[in-house]
């Protein structure tokens, strides 16, 4: 089933966050002293190993791998269940099989799916950076989402070393923990397949920790990291990463040329010729891959879909595509219905009143996922950050996020990715500031500072717990889970039951899917691996009559099955002859 069974707890993790930080504000202001010998220990002891940096980066990375491995029991690996889920695995399989992309298998029609193109090559619509890991970890560990586990550890690693530049090193140890506990242990950074955010934000930190580094001692390795995470950047979220990149080479240029006590030739020629080099491999490579998957080298990913099956533009001044042929119901509401996603977020923003609340909703729902309410007492505090001269360009930096935010039409947090690191430095600074407040001569702030961060380590073992604890989480076909920090549950059993059933059963199978006329078009089941034809279970579209025929034909050596997945517990049956039915179109 789509649905998962509700809980009758009416506890929810925001409810239990909410409550939390009004505690501990509560508690700071009536107990200001409270725990502050208990507190000082920790902090000594934490500030000892902060100081030696190496070792609290890589506290901070090896954390994320414990904790999640350990938590596996609770929390199991993933299983694919969205549409973006889906289409990055698809990159995976066609990288890890050596090809870059796929012929356009025959009877495609029926195999058209979300976020893939059928034309002119079959292969996912997005950058290639999260289908080559996963592709990497498929063929080194045996899943995809082992690499997915890596990559957030090396995120929050990278973020703590960022974080060192920029801040006292206490802090940067302070503000790695809180991305392991706030992100990369339960957020659908790790626990989907979806967007490749810590790819992106591990980018976004190298190139931020690299720039001060470079700029102080000009040395070949910060140059190397810098060219690194422009590479993932370029390879995951471009055009956040171009916003990103953009004060980055003000701040270089204007360096190079105003710092006269360096020699600038020598820096360009001696220290950037293997970073600039790997730049432009990089480049030519992305070029080759669109030309190969998409006809052309200067056709980005993204651009053959949206233009064969979505309406809505990604920027509010670009104009409302004609409707394209659908040759699937699903399809067209994903794409050209208000009941869902696309258009109906499109029709809100042809009205300031729709304007503003489209804005707004961006704003909370990215507040929530990288802050939450534990996180948002220091931020009361960010009137005393804007004239910090010690972050004041990475404040440069987050504006340059809030421009995507007011331009586009949609928002997820992965979109904000190569920011992750500024945004906690910024946040960090705010609670340096929010520390050293007193009220009525009592440090209130100091004592608010320590309750959430204590909050947030208690959250994160509710959160471990929700399951037995009978804690709410969100449901589908809700999609408010991208925005939690708490992520989503354990989605996607059904379809994988499925499939798994069918991959027991001897020979090949095909499952022709039918849908209710109330299944909602973002939890897609027909999905397939990058060589359809050699698939031990093809996953197709029931059509009408003939091309139900004709399916049936070219694969008559296959077992037929039909699939109803909003049926109760996802009826599998064998699929009649097409005569026989009265299918509507689909």
């Amino acid at each position: 089933m789509l649905q998962s069974s509700p809980s009758e707890s009416g506890l929810s993790i925001p409810l239990i966050e909410g409550s939390l930080t009004l505690i501990a504000v509560a508690a700071s202001f009536a107990w200001p002293q409270l725990g502050d010998c208990w507190f000082a220990r920790a902090e000594r002891a934490l500030g000892k190993l902060a100081r030696r940096k190496r070792l609290s980066v890589a506290v901070v990375g090896l954390s994320v791998v414990l904790l999640r491995l350990a938590l596996l029991p609770l929390l199991p690996i993933p299983l694919p269940f969205v549409p973006d889920d889906f289409s990055f695995l698809l990159a995976a399989d066609t990288f890890a099989h050596g090809r870059l992309t796929n012929p356009t298998p025959d009877m495609w029609i029926h195999f058209e799916s979300i976020h893939i193109d059928m034309m002119p090559t079959y292969m996912s619509m997005y950058f290639p950076g999260p289908g080559l890991l996963f592709a990497g970890s498929e063929v080194l560990f045996g899943h995809p989402w082992y690499g997915l586990l890596i990559v957030n550890a090396l995120m929050c690693a990278a973020i703590c070393w960022m974080l060192q530049a920029w801040l006292p090193p206490a802090w940067a140890f302070l503000g790695g923990m809180l991305v392991v506990l706030r992100i990369s242990l339960f957020s659908y950074w790790i626990n989907t397949y979806t967007g490749g955010g810590a790819l992106a934000a591990l980018g976004g930190a190298l190139v931020l920790g690299s720039l001060p580094r470079f700029m102080r001692h000009a040395q070949f390795r910060h140059a190397m990291l810098m060219a690194a995470g422009i590479v993932l950047l370029a390879y995951t979220r471009p055009y956040e990463g171009m916003l990103l990149c953009l004060p980055v080479a003000a701040a270089l240029i204007h360096w190079l040329f105003k710092g006269k006590h360096r020699p600038i030739t020598a820096i360009l020629v001696r220290r950037n010729a293997a970073p600039l080099a790997l730049l432009i491999i990089a480049a030519v490579w992305l070029g080759y891959y669109d030309y190969r998957a998409f006809g052309s080298p200067f056709t980005l990913p993204y651009t053959v879909n949206r233009a064969t099956y979505a309406r809505v533009p990604y920027y509010i001044w670009q104009p409302l595509r004609p409707e394209p042929v659908y040759h699937h119901l699903v399809m067209r509401r994903f794409y050209d219905s208000e009941d869902y996603d696309e258009l109906a977020v499109y029709k809100d923003y042809l009205t300031w009143t729709g304007t503003f609340k489209e804005t707004l909703i961006k704003i909370t729902g990215e507040e929530y996922f990288f802050v939450g309410f534990t996180l948002l007492p220091p931020l009361f505090l960010l009137r005393r950050v804007w004239s910090d001269r010690r972050i004041r360009f990475l404040i440069v930096c987050a504006s340059m996020a809030a421009a995507s935010i007011f331009v586009g039409i949609f928002l997820m947090p992965h979109y904000l990715a190569p920011f992750t690191a500024a945004f906690y430095a910024i946040g960090l600074q705010s609670m340096r500031h929010l520390r050293l407040w007193k009220w009525r001569g009592q440090p209130v702030g100091k004592t608010l500072v320590r309750t959430c961060v204590m909050s947030c380590i208690a959250l994160s073992g509710l959160r471990a717990y929700a399951a037995p604890l009978h804690i709410d989480l969100a449901k589908l076909p809700s999609a408010i889970w991208v925005f939690e920090w708490y992520g989503p549950d354990h989605f996607g059993t059904g379809r994988a039951d499925v499939e798994r059933r069918l991959e027991q059963l001897p020979g090949g199978q095909l499952a022709i899917v039918r849908y209710s006329a109330k299944h909602h078009p973002g939890y897609d089941w027909v999905h397939n691996a990058a060589d359809i034809s050699k698939s031990k279970v093809i996953w197709a579209r029931e059509m009408d009559n003939a091309s139900n025929r004709e399916l049936l034909q070219y694969y008559k050596d296959r077992h037929a099955w039909l699939i109803e997945p909003d049926t109760q517990s996802a009826t599998v049956s064998p699929y009649p002859q097409p005569e026989q039915q009265t299918a509507a179109l689909r």
